[in-house]
């Protein structure tokens, strides 16, 4: 057994519990004027922690070396519902007006850096421009995903009609702040093969439940469990930036592991539950016993099943290992990529400038047609092309070749025969959820675990989340869906940890995804399975535009290209819980720039 922590000892109670300091302001104080100790109830034993007993400085900033004040602007510089990026000296920070009233943040989103003075500002918060993160602007604290850190906060003060921001000088250069969280000195005492909450999964939609729980000031034992043998990673490089290795994509160091007692068991498969014990029976034998479960386990790729699939330099991207040995292996080689999918698409761009030759075998003759539409399929099946990636469409695989045991050539059905030094498959994926067959979860007929909107299964205790769950979208009527995407797994997390202590909170979000290929991005928003009709403003053939999925009268889901920040406009009108009609944005793209607007900014229907 691997992981962060091997299996530890049972060690004597002695834990510190480090409250949000919203959490500390509703406490009641002693008349000693100390703080009242904690009560959290665990396994119905009531267990009492006591906050540090030091004075809550009404000044956030410890280090008057490390702060910066600065005059940024006259206050009738800025309108509500404005937002502009200023220099403070040592670093820049967002100036937000909204309802008379100005905020200052951190101005990168914590996830991959994007601009926010770019993105879209509405009731509160403002929402990345490029991957759909939202963040209050009163706090800094994140609401929706992707990523794990809110922004910094910091002062604003108004004196003779100019605007002053008062900011931590490290802040300013790190850009983001990890929320407080319930801090454990060492493990309470407990038994080695028992533990509160249990994890299975260690992805987005674990990382964030342990994370979550923490925050909300949880601090009895945590355990996540995983197959892989690392900590948890941004897998969606996996795809995207192939040659990365594990320590550059992790979501969280080691040491932040330890420091908020989240035991990772790496290399550890669960084969069975129990739900009536509550144990999870791990395949070596050992058991644990939990009192709330949550699986997180993903998703399983799709193997060929054709002749030789078995052999050497085949590849499923379901690692770092595996990525980086694919672009070891394919330096000035032919490959052959199976599945014009996300990863499969991503894989042929990445190794388009790497490889001697780059071809992509697809059932459909259009790739992306059921999710973007013929018309945008066929644009993005040009951009590759252009960048010698050779497709042989409406064929499949029906046997790989080997040559002293390596492969050498893949066999189309159509008859051409294709010469292969490495092949990637990327052909669909299943629920990783077999294990759960005699549980008594109840899982639908395609294998996927059933949820409602607080990620509850139907078995009390038990929570599921991410790639192998359905739940009820509310953009959709509340229909139940499958929306296997990273920002979906982020939030399903936390929506379990809440209602695994009882706060009653319902999902709410709108899907949103991106993708990226030869240094362009798709971004998309909304659900747009089953669309009838795709309404398309601006230039295809420059990769410039933005493409309205509709069903019925309705849009239901937005892709585009070279086209911020509309993508993240029309998810903030979705969140907000309007409609968006055909008609409407019709009118938009048969009057170009002068058209009507009015259902981006909520003045519309």
């Amino acid at each position: 057994m691997g992981g962060c922590f091997s299996k530890p000892k049972p060690v004597e109670v002695k834990i510190e519990v480090v409250i949000p300091e919203k959490e500390r302001s509703k406490e009641e104080m002693s008349p000693n004027g100390k703080a009242s100790p904690l009560i959290y109830k665990v396994n119905g034993t009531a267990r009492h922690y006591h906050l540090e007993e030091h004075s809550i400085a009404s000044n956030p900033y410890h280090n008057p070396k490390d702060v910066v004040e600065a005059s940024v602007c006259h206050v009738k510089d800025l309108e509500n519902g404005q937002m502009r990026e200023v220099d403070l000296g040592c670093g820049k920070a967002l100036l937000i007006k909204e309802s008379g009233e100005f905020h200052a943040v951190g101005h990168k989103c914590p996830h991959y850096g994007a601009p926010l003075v770019k993105g879209v500002l509405s009731k509160g918060r403002v929402r990345c421009p490029w991957h759909g993160a939202c963040f209050n602007i009163g706090t800094g604290d994140i609401e929706d995903f992707p990523g794990l850190d809110s922004l910094p906060r910091f002062q604003v003060k108004i004196e003779k009609e100019k605007v002053y921001i008062r900011a931590s000088k490290q802040a300013l250069q790190t850009q983001r702040r990890t929320k407080m969280m319930a801090k454990c000195i060492s493990l309470s005492n407990y038994n080695l093969s028992s533990t509160n909450v249990l994890i299975i999964g260690a992805g987005a939609a674990g990382l964030v439940c342990a994370e979550t729980l923490r925050q909300e000031g949880f601090s009895d034992r945590i355990v996540m469990c995983t197959m892989d043998r690392h900590l948890p990673y941004d897998r969606p490089k996996l795809s995207k930036s192939m040659d990365s290795h594990p320590e550059q994509i992790a979501l969280r160091p080691k040491e932040f592991f330890c420091t908020y007692d989240i035991e990772v068991l790496t290399e550890m498969q669960v084969a069975a539950v129990d739900v009536k014990s509550k144990i999870a029976v791990f395949k070596d034998g050992f058991k644990m016993e939990y009192n709330k479960l949550l699986i997180a386990t993903g998703n399983t790729p799709k193997t060929l099943s054709c002749k030789g699939k078995e052999m050497e330099n085949v590849f499923n991207i379901r690692t770092p290992e595996d990525a980086n040995r694919v672009v070891k292996l394919a330096t000035s080689k032919n490959v052959v990529i199976v599945g014009a999918s996300f990863l499969g698409m991503e894989v042929a761009a990445y190794l388009a400038e790497r490889a001697h030759s780059v071809s992509l075998v697809e059932l459909e003759h259009v790739p992306f047609k059921k999710f973007f539409g013929e018309r945008v399929g066929r644009a993005v099946m040009k951009m590759f092309e252009n960048n010698r990636v050779k497709f042989y469409m409406q064929t499949e695989v029906s046997e790989l070749r080997e040559q002293e045991g390596k492969l050498k050539e893949v066999v189309l059905k159509s008859g051409k025969v294709l010469r292969a030094d490495v092949c990637v498959v990327g052909v669909g994926a299943v629920p990783a959820t077999g294990f759960l067959k005699q549980s008594g979860i109840n899982i639908d007929s395609k294998g996927f675990i059933v949820v409602n909107k607080m990620m509850q299964t139907n078995i009390p205790g038990v929570f599921a989340a991410g790639d192998a769950v359905t739940f009820p979208l509310a953009l959709r009527n509340n229909k139940k869906v499958n929306v296997p995407h990273w920002q979906m797994a982020h939030m399903h997390g936390r929506i379990a940890a809440l209602n695994m202590l009882a706060h009653g909170t319902e999902i709410s979000t709108v899907p949103y995804l991106w993708t990226a290929m030869f240094g362009k991005s798709i971004r998309y928003a909304g659900h747009g399975e089953g669309f009838d009709d795709v309404v398309i403003q601006g230039d295809l053939d420059e990769l410039k535009f933005v493409a309205f999925y509709t069903k019925s009268d309705e849009v239901v889901a937005v892709a585009s290209m070279n086209y911020d920040p509309i993508v993240s406009k029309v998810a903030e009108v979705l969140a907000a819980g309007r409609t968006i009609r055909k008609r409407d944005v019709e009118l938009f793209v048969r009057h170009g720039k002068t058209g009507d607007m009015s259902w981006l900014t909520g003045k519309g229907t």
